[in-house]
């Protein structure tokens, strides 16, 4: 089962650093490409995606298609604008020494610092109350994304969602087990109701408690004290907290015994 980091309080520490971080990313939004300063290594030089192509033939072929490729570095910064050295640093000293990897080269494989510097937006969700342990050192961000693959990101944004699911299958294998009865949300995906970054709620939930379900589950106020879902009053029901919690549909993610997600 995957791991997550659930904190009671966000501590007054972190606002300074929220706040910088939600004004550059909204600065962003007005900034027409996104402007990377490479990762610095003592003494080396750029070289360019040829020499890295030498010897890293399998991404050669996949990497040129990818969203990465076509991240542009300030002018004179890199080789021809674009390269591999974008998020890894300049690699004359590596490819003098290429044994050598642990200093000579950034692998944002185990240094996630390489991703933040442009996913300013990620890095702030990793600090919220309930996320991922990525900034603990327990995962990194390739254990989720291909950052050298054509597929990392579709056109509509973010993850295709089969994909996406895939994913999340890697460490969650008991929810994404094969039911008899599916809950539909599944098939639009984890993030129907999961923030995969991070989050305030419990369990990295989109909404708290019932306003989750709600958002999906059509309720009828038959009268301004009563809230009907279907043909059933769940007046008293919902006051009891989640529909989960509260005893009833505990199978959120299918069910084997019952069509509406009951144990």
């Amino acid at each position: 089962m995957g791991r997550f980091v659930e904190h009671r309080w966000l501590g007054l520490a972190a606002l300074p650093f929220l706040a910088a971080a939600l004004l550059a990313v909204g600065s962003c939004g007005t900034v027409p490409r996104t402007v990377v300063v490479p990762p610095q290594i003592a003494g080396a030089t750029f070289v360019g995606n040829d020499q890295c192509y030498y010897c890293h033939t399998n991404y050669a072929r996949t990497f040129q298609g990818s969203v990465h490729f076509r991240v542009r570095a300030d002018v004179g910064q890199l080789p021809g604008g674009t390269s591999c050295e974008s998020c890894h640093g300049p690699g004359s000293l590596h490819a003098a020494a290429p044994q050598d990897r642990a200093r000579l080269i950034v692998n944002p494989g185990k240094d996630p610092q390489a991703c933040f510097s442009c996913h300013l937006d990620v890095h702030t969700q990793f600090r919220l109350p309930v996320h991922h342990p990525v900034l603990e050192g327990h995962m990194n961000c390739v254990q989720c994304h291909d950052p050298h693959g054509r597929e990392i990101f579709k056109p509509a944004g973010g993850l295709g969602m089969a994909r996406l699911n895939e994913q999340c299958a890697d460490c969650h294998r008991e929810q994404a087990r094969t039911f008899v009865f599916e809950h539909e949300a599944m098939r639009d995906g984890c993030v129907s109701c999961h923030q995969p970054h991070g989050s305030i709620h419990a369990k990295l939930l989109t909404e708290r408690d019932s306003n989750l379900c709600l958002k999906c589950h059509a309720q009828v106020q038959a009268r301004p004290s009563e809230v009907f879902i279907g043909k059933v009053n769940h007046t008293a029901l919902l006051s009891m907290g989640s529909c989960w919690s509260a005893g009833c549909h505990t199978a959120v993610h299918g069910s084997n015994f019952h069509p509406k997600m009951l144990y």
